[in-house]
């Protein structure tokens, strides 16, 4: 067996900083990836299917899949606030 020279480097609480992406551009893909995480998290514990939570969204069914198969790039952070303003939560924004 060879030794693993693997390194671990602790993350500064963005991933999407860790990656490489600029800072400003990092925050807003964190913020959208944790609205995306809280709607699903919504959907789930309605036990909505698909084509009720497209209705509850006013959404085409095949926008919840994209929302359901993580597919961030299809939805601005203004477009996930909206479904959560839907599905009847406020999202609150801290500035730090």
């Amino acid at each position: 067996m060879t030794r693993d020279d693997t390194t671990i480097t602790r993350s500064k609480g963005n991933v999407f900083a860790d990656l490489g992406f600029p800072e400003p551009e990092a925050t807003v893909l964190r913020m959208r990836a944790q609205l995306m995480i809280a709607i699903e998290k919504m959907i789930e514990d309605k036990h909505l299917n698909q084509t009720d939570a497209a209705k509850l969204l006013k959404v085409s069914q095949s926008r919840v899949s994209d929302l359901r198969r993580g597919k961030a790039e299809k939805f601005s952070l203004d477009m996930l606030v909206t479904f959560a303003a839907r599905m009847g939560k406020a999202v609150e924004l801290k500035v730090a």
